[in-house]
């Protein structure tokens, strides 16, 4: 009998793979058409943006070592958390490490698991961390 559980695990494997790879035909294979992406940042983006964005180099990902990656499954729905230390440099921040979470939604179309959304965070992170990942700033700092 098949995991689906372990299945889904591989799903986000891939997902780091092709985003390390700029895949995005493999990245599309893996998400609904009615996939869409929160960035830590609050920006929503579709399918179609956020591949635009990887493409030309507003998000580059580098490396992705994966710390855990948990899943649940209620019928043909299912969530995922998946925590990896990421090596990246987006919207033109420098190039450093990340702890990286992302929650993501998944249903099953014609019997494969598709990504429906994800909603992309930090763990274990420093307000520096932030600064130079995405040019956030602690709201102190901001006044």
């Amino acid at each position: 009998m098949t995991d689906e559980r372990e299945i889904i695990r591989e799903i986000y494997r891939e997902y780091w793979r092709s985003m390390i790879a700029k895949d995005a035909d493999a990245l599309h294979s893996l998400m609904a058409s009615d996939y869409h992406l929160l960035h830590m940042t609050g920006v929503k983006q579709s399918a179609e943006t956020f591949l635009r964005g990887l493409l030309d180099g507003t998000f580059n990902y580098y490396s992705a070592d994966h710390d855990s990656i948990e899943v649940e499954i209620d019928g043909e729905k299912a969530v995922m958390t998946g925590r990896s230390r990421v090596v990246a440099a987006v919207y033109g921040g420098r190039k450093s490490s990340w702890r990286l979470q992302g929650d993501f939604t998944l249903r099953k179309e014609d019997g494969a698991w598709k990504l429906t959304g994800s909603k992309a965070s930090t763990y274990d992170r420093t307000d520096e961390q932030l600064v130079a990942f995405a040019g956030w700033k602690p709201a102190f700092e901001e006044q």
